[in-house]
């Protein structure tokens, strides 16, 4: 009975998984992985320059603080040395030799019976206008700390302050002011450069990671058709390997799975053809004289020798069959350390009781190789049954064995009708026979055959037909240590 192989895949419960194809698969984690770095790069790099912005302004405002310090400890004119007392007077002097930058304000401030007194240098409108602003002033004053960050129209403000005590006894404030939108906004638009190539190279990657997928995954989808194309009558598709890779060694195993496939498939489909057409005359045979059996006892008699010789000859014909289906099998021959005389001597013992002849050990080779004993006696019992077939009472046939130039040989030689040259490559396929040679089923020198071919070695025939024939067997001489 043959099965076809399914040519959809089943459907199994409860299966998990998801439908996404892996192609998309690959691609969308290679873009997500890549969108996650540069994510993160884009956070760093922005909060970097940000803080290069606040380093930059921070050491400018400080450097201006440090120098209005060292000029209110001296607290006189550089000019004239003039001792400057007045609070107003030591800042207009101080700021008198000052070029603030175009995005800084410097901003001198003392108390007076009506508030603020306020001097300033700067060099742009939005910025005056914020160094102007008493209340923005005041709070900066006000302020415990010695620095901060105030958010005005302008922007946002960094500040500090210094408070001085000139040699007349008064206070004043010096305060440095630096509007850092303009250098925010530079950042920002980095930032916006970094996130618009950034989705370019997103976009870049999506389409070549697709592409990249795509050949990676050509071999997998060449397998997948293979194993959909696949029935028990086509067996012979195959995957194109190219590469060395990982997929190049999974079309590798595919195609030698394949292999396996079709020779088992071979195997069953050959049994099963040999089995009915060898099988279908003994059937028949027994079944016919079942049906014309009679009440007679010795018709009885009759009848059942002859349905148990067919059903002998049947069991013979399954066995035989089923050794040769075992043939393609890894495990049909079992090579161990075997001694050539002493399996030699075992095969004469064994094969003079085929048949009422002359049986002769010609020669007997020496020395230990890697065979399967019980393999090689089944085959050259077998020769020597073959050989007893074709002969009369009291022929000859000789066997021995032999250490030849890298062989083991083991022979069967008899003085019977011998073989058509013809027919020699004939006679070794299943339920054939050559002219001139008859009995059996025909698997007897396929079986030989098959055993030959398993120890790497093969059989052959030396005959001129009316003189007989010799079947040798020819080895390679290999040891354990060689397997």
């Amino acid at each position: 009975m043959t099965t076809d192989l399914p040519t959809r895949p089943l459907k199994i419960a409860g299966r998990r998984g998801t439908r996404v194809p892996a192609r998309a698969q690959i691609m969308g984690w290679l873009l997500l992985v890549l969108v996650l770095v540069l994510l993160t790069v884009i956070v760093i790099v922005r909060e970097y320059l940000h803080d290069e912005v606040d380093h930059r302004v921070t050491e400018s405002v400080e450097q201006e603080a440090r120098e209005f310090v060292a000029f209110a400890e001296r607290g006189r004119d550089p000019v004239t040395g003039t001792v400057l007392a007045d609070p107003g007077t030591l800042l207009r002097n101080y700021l008198g030799h000052q070029y603030p930058d175009g995005d800084e304000a410097l901003i001198g401030a003392w108390p007076t019976a009506g508030g603020l007194g306020v001097v300033s240098q700067e060099q742009t409108e939005s910025i005056k206008t914020v160094a102007h602003d008493r209340a923005v002033l005041q709070r900066i004053v006000d302020a415990p700390e010695a620095h901060g960050v105030l958010d005005t129209a302008a922007g946002p403000v960094h500040w500090v302050k210094v408070r001085a005590e000139t040699a007349g006894g008064g206070s004043a404030w010096f305060v440095i002011e630096r509007h850092t939108a303009a250098e925010t906004a530079e950042v920002e638009r980095s930032v916006r450069v970094l996130l618009l190539v950034s989705a370019l190279g997103v976009v870049l990657a999506a389409l070549i990671s697709w592409v990249v997928a795509g050949l990676i995954l050509a071999p997998v989808r060449a397998v997948r058709q293979a194993a959909a194309e696949i029935t028990e009558h086509d067996l012979t598709r195959r995957i194109p390997v190219e590469g060395r890779d990982d997929i190049a060694a999974l079309a590798d195993q595919f195609n030698a799975m394949l292999d396996r496939l079709e020779d088992a498939f071979r195997i069953q489909r050959q049994f099963v053809d040999d089995a009915g057409h060898e099988l279908r005359t003994p059937i028949t045979i027994v079944r016919g004289n079942l049906e014309l059996i009679g009440v007679d006892p010795a018709e009885r008699d009759e009848v059942v020798r002859l349905c148990t010789d067919e059903l002998d000859r049947m069991t013979r014909i399954v066995n035989d069959l089923l050794v040769l289906a075992k043939a393609d099998r890894p495990d049909f021959v079992s090579p161990t350390a075997v001694s050539l005389a002493e399996l030699t001597s075992d095969i004469d013992a064994k094969v003079r009781s085929l048949g009422d002849r002359r049986w002769v050990l010609a020669e007997v080779g020496e020395g230990e190789f890697a065979l399967d004993g019980q393999r090689i006696t089944q085959a050259v019992v077998q020769l020597a049954q073959n050989a007893v077939q074709h002969t009369e009472e009291g022929s000859t046939i000789r066997i021995g064995s032999a250490v030849g130039d890298g062989t083991v040989e083991l022979w069967v030689s008899d003085d019977g009708p011998g073989v058509d040259p013809a027919e020699v490559q004939k006679i070794f396929e299943r339920f054939t026979h050559g002219t001139g040679r008859t009995g059996g089923a025909g698997l007897g020198l396929a079986i030989v055959r098959a055993i030959a071919d398993a120890h790497h070695g093969r059989v052959v025939v030396r005959s001129t037909p009316g003189t007989g024939a010799t079947f040798r067997l020819e080895l390679p001489a290999r040891t354990t240590g060689d397997e």
